[in-house]
């Protein structure tokens, strides 16, 4: 059974019982995702598993040898058994004979297809002769920060051999590939006690005879390493020490809040880019320490942390001890614009003839002394893992400085790496972005029919999405719902009184510092009162022109804020109503507010075009399901006006209509998707009905 986890020490969560009745495929399977659940062991998309396995073949019947191996691209800790590739392992021993030299290693990755077991479709890794060729059923490679910083030491062929003996042996860097492959098989067939190596600057090999034996082996290896640097660094100083204290948690937020839409706005000329904060405390270490420049200058080391990190991040100079964020702000086009021209230079000094163009020469991580770490990426997910492989960096380099010096990867093999035609051919593959990927939303009425049918639509096409409310019970069940569809990535809730000043403004702070800014406004909170003008309280009054008139304003206003902090547009979308151009009776105080959106949208679209800030208008009518305001007074009071029960509303309204048709809120959100998308890159100070048809609405 299972051991239990300690504080520092990886657990052993092998259980036999669970294993026992798999197949050999599947306790690869179960194994690679024990490995990947934890990320001292390997970063997300980092790592390799293996197994070789006795398969039928489906022509001949006969058994053969089969390589299964985790497929380009996969995550060991998520993948599913679909993710492996199958290979058989006598034409990969046949590829030897049509291996022309380490010039030519590159062209092998081609050959892999022609290996394929039982015609599946997915494609080979460029590690996979890394795990066919080593004489061994199992093999696993991964990326531990704590091995990491052995082999990212000056001195880690030395550190190798003092911590494990010849338990574990070490080769001197080698970009992935064919070679690799061949030199891990010489080493494991010329050192048959070993059990596993050590890759300088790379990572961790390790393999056994069983599943089980490979999985402990590798967990007792790393285990091995934290304990030796738990040993060597207990009582020194990590990073030459503190120079710089932290902020206090709410000012480092609030610091972000102002940096990230500065920052999204200065590097999104190619596309969005959305932004992750992260001040725990290992990132906070590092950027108070007195040797960050140092340190981050130096560049990262394994290339699965470069690929995510580019080779080294900005560093913000910002002084916690005296914080100016005007000054910061102030130096920050000048910082920014230093790296896209260090970027450009390591390019002319690093290309081949071949080299692919020249990418995005922005920075992804940002260093903040006392606040902490920003990412950011064309979308939520991997500007968050970028952050994971920053802090993998991070541990890296707080073991190797402490017990050696730290060495960062040589500027060529990085670039080898980064610019490498394999890898940009994995680049080409991707599927293109939505529509929407790398722009915000904040949506307020989150919580109800339409505020929710708005955002489903919105994080379809790509976007991410705030919803904010003032029902926080309801507000986390639908961000709840929407993160299962969508991923958890992509939504956020946040409480939002939009008639009062302090929240609105804290927020839009609270958007910032989740995803970097803002690009889409969805004004759709709302309330609907009925009442004959005479029995019209100033309370009621006041109430509809808060929320609907004042409310619409103070997110405008802070939207507006963002939008040209950036630089880069934005796009206002008021959910109105019908009643904003038609009177009804006794409904003076809603319709007199809804018009007050929308003449305010109108001025707002005035004074937005020329930072191609965008404001229009979708007018609903009568959107009964899923909608909040129909579930109290209103509902009853409508129907009253029209002496109807309640459940003849719903058909009095569709019977009223000149298409006698139902309104949903997917009917709405179809609606602000057009004015929040390119679909209306031409269009500013307009609305659109969604009623089914009402003379009475008809813009004039």
């Amino acid at each position: 059974m299972p051991e239990q986890r300690t504080a520092s020490r990886l657990a052993n969560l092998w259980d036999d019982e669970k294993a026992a009745s798999m197949t050999e495929a599947e306790r690869l399977l179960y194994r690679s995702n024990l490995l990947g659940s934890d990320k001292r062991i390997t970063n997300y998309g980092g790592g390799n598993t293996s197994a070789k396995a006795v398969e039928r073949d489906p022509l001949t019947g006969e058994a053969v040898e089969v390589l299964w191996v985790k497929g380009s691209g996969g995550d060991v800790g998520t993948i599913k058994l679909d993710g492996f590739a199958t290979l058989y392992m006598d034409k990969l021993e046949a590829l030897k004979k049509l291996y022309r030299g380490v010039e030519h290693e590159d062209e092998m990755v081609g050959y892999l297809p022609h290996c394929t077991f039982n015609l599946n479709p997915r494609a080979a890794s460029i590690d996979t002769p890394l795990h066919a060729y080593v004489p061994k059923d199992h093999v696993d490679h991964m990326h531990p920060d704590a091995v990491i910083a052995i082999a990212a030491s000056t001195n880690s062929k030395e550190l190798t051999q003092t911590i494990y003996g010849g338990e574990i042996g070490w080769l001197p860097w080698k970009r992935p590939g064919f070679e690799l492959g061949l030199w891990l098989e010489k080493f494991a067939r010329e050192n048959p006690d070993a059990v596993g190596v050590v890759l300088e600057s790379h990572g961790l090999f390790t393999w056994a005879d069983s599943a089980r034996e490979c999985y402990e082996t590798t967990i007792r290896i790393i285990n091995r390493a934290i304990e030796w640097f738990e040993t060597e660094t207990r009582g020194k100083p990590v990073f030459g020490g503190a120079a710089v204290r932290s902020l206090a948690a709410d000012e480092r937020r609030a610091v972000a809040a102002k940096l990230m839409p500065a920052i999204r706005g200065m590097i999104s000329a190619s596309g969005h880019k959305v932004g992750h904060f992260d001040d725990q405390d290992a990132v906070l270490e590092f950027v108070g320490s007195k040797d960050l420049r140092k340190l981050a200058a130096l560049g990262t080391s394994c290339p699965d942390h470069f690929l995510r990190t580019k080779i080294s991040p900005l560093v913000i100079e910002f002084d916690p001890e005296k914080p100016d964020l005007e000054k910061a702000l102030a130096a920050l086009p000048q910082a920014v614009e230093a790296y896209r021209q260090g970027h450009a230079a390591y390019y002319q000094r690093c290309k081949m003839a071949d080299s692919p163009d020249m990418r995005d020469p922005n920075a992804v991580v940002y260093l903040v002394p006392g606040v902490g770490m920003i990412t950011f990426a064309r979308d939520k997910a991997t500007a968050r893992i970028s952050g994971e492989f920053y802090v993998n960096a991070i541990n890296v380099m707080r073991g190797a400085s402490t017990v050696s010096a730290y060495m960062g990867l040589p500027e060529r093999e990085a670039f080898g790496i980064e610019y490498w035609q394999l890898e940009e051919a994995k680049l080409q593959r991707l599927p293109k972005p939505k529509p929407l990927a790398g722009q915000i939303a904040l949506v307020t009425g989150g919580a109800g029919g339409i505020g929710k049918a708005s955002a489903a639509r919105l994080l379809a096409d790509g976007a991410c999405v705030v919803l904010a409310d003032i029902d926080e019970a309801v507000l986390n069940a639908v961000v709840a719902e929407l993160g299962e569809k969508a991923g958890k990535d992509f939504v956020r809730a946040a409480r939002v009184d939009v008639t009062d000043e302090a929240a609105v403004i804290a927020g839009f702070a609270e958007t910032a510092v989740e995803f970097g800014g803002v690009d889409i406004l969805v004004s759709n909170a709302g309330l609907a009162s009925s009442a004959p003008v005479e029995e019209t309280t100033l309370a009621l009054w006041n109430k509809n022109m808060d929320i609907l008139s004042t409310g619409y304003f103070l997110v405008s206003r802070e939207a507006f804020k963002l939008f040209r902090a950036q630089g880069i547009g934005g796009k206002v979308v008021f959910v109105a109503s019908k009643n904003g151009l038609a009177a009804s009776p006794n409904a003076a105080a809603y319709c007199t507010a809804k018009a007050a959106e929308i003449h305010l949208a109108r001025c707002l679209a005035l004074e937005g075009a020329e930072a191609q800030i965008r404001v229009n208008v979708v007018n609903p009518d009568a959107v009964l399901r899923g909608s909040k305001i129909w579930t109290g007074e209103w509902k009853e009071q409508r129907a009253a006006a029209y002496k109807l029960s309640t459940d003849d509303l719903e058909e009095h309204y569709r019977s009223r209509s000149m298409l006698k048709r139902s309104v949903f809120p997917e009917d709405i959100a179809e609606a602000v998707y057009f004015f929040a998308s390119e679909l209306s890159a031409k269009s500013t100070g307009n609305i659109i009905n969604v009623d089914a048809g009402n003379a009475q609405s008809f813009p004039r």
